[in-house]
């Protein structure tokens, strides 16, 4: 039997420029899903080499996250969010 080889793959390693990092919390904004949306805040703070971000201010994948929490780690983060029209 063939093994297959699994390198760790980390999406804060990719979200080398703003737009990356935007792009990135619009496409987890869009899924709806609050622990994606958290865990894509964790991995902005990260991509900006913050690793002290305060970790009960992202919850964990299971637990819900409030609107409050969204704005207040985006504008910690330097991220704005918007609205636009489909």
């Amino acid at each position: 039997m063939t093994q297959t080889e699994v390198t760790p793959w980390d999406a804060a390693d990719y979200l080398e420029t703003k737009a990356d990092r935007v792009a990135y919390l619009e496409a987890a904004l869009e899924d709806g899903w609050p622990p994606v949306v958290a865990l894509a805040l964790q991995d902005i703070a990260r991509a900006q080499g913050i690793t002290n971000f305060n970790q009960a201010s992202v919850l964990a994948a299971d637990e819900t996250l409030d609107f409050d929490a969204v704005l207040r780690i985006a504008g910690e983060l330097g991220l704005q969010l918007a609205a636009m029209q489909k």
